[in-house]
């Protein structure tokens, strides 16, 4: 069964690629994974005001296209001093999108000299699963799960894994860093191994939740 991943990003597909099989065990082997990218398919315009509009506009567009089932994410940052900004304008913060240090740097300069008190934030992910109508089902089925992240905002850029907002987003779950003598020190995204940061992220979690209604509608 063919299902494709909304996304032009190989890295995504890994990590979906990854909890499935960890999640479905040699069932998942019956899922062949594929990104829009890789099909030549056309990012659409995320006219959505929402993560979960503009997940399902992304994977309605490609199940569409494709006639295959599709599985979309939408995701951001969070900063609540900020009122919420910059919510689903995160990848385009500074004006330009995906342009990630100079989305960083605005985002640190709207925060400067605002304390660790008043530094509150989460990554959100809302994760869309729509499967068009076929001739087992008239109806086209939709389904959206979430995932959150939460933690503060760091005053300056550490590390050099990740990518966007990671260097300055410190999660408050911390799995597996403390070092002895290191027990209060704080990891950003960005300090973070790959396995590390998916085991606590917004988008791994997103992508667990929706695992049982893949198995469910797909699988089944």
């Amino acid at each position: 069964m063919k299902l494709i991943v909304a996304t032009h990003n190989e890295g995504k597909l890994v990590e979906i690629q990854s909890i499935l099989k960890a999640d479905l065990g040699s069932r998942s082997e019956t899922v062949a994974l594929v990104t829009a990218g890789s099909l030549g398919l056309p990012d659409p315009v995320e006219t959505g005001t929402s993560f979960e509009e503009n997940a399902l506009l992304k994977a309605r567009d490609v199940a569409s296209r494709t006639g295959c089932p599709a599985l979309a994410d939408d995701s951001g940052l969070i900063v609540d001093f900020l009122g919420a900004a910059p919510g689903i304008l995160s990848a385009r913060w500074s004006g330009v999108h995906g342009n990630d240090e100079a989305n960083l740097q605005l985002l640190l300069a709207q925060l400067k000299d605002i304390p660790d008190s008043k530094r509150a934030a989460r990554f959100v992910c809302a994760m869309a699963l729509v499967i068009p109508a076929s001739g087992a089902s008239s109806e086209t089925y939709e389904h959206v799960e979430y995932g959150i992240m939460k933690g503060r905002i760091n005053h300056t850029p550490v590390g050099e894994h990740g990518f966007g907002y990671d260097p300055i987003f410190v999660p408050d779950d911390q799995p597996g860093q403390a070092r002895a003598g290191e027990k209060d020190e704080k990891l950003t995204s960005a300090q973070m191994s790959a396995q590390q940061k998916n085991a606590i992220s917004h988008r791994g979690q997103a992508i667990r939740n929706i695992v049982p209604f893949i198995d469910d509608k797909l699988l089944k």
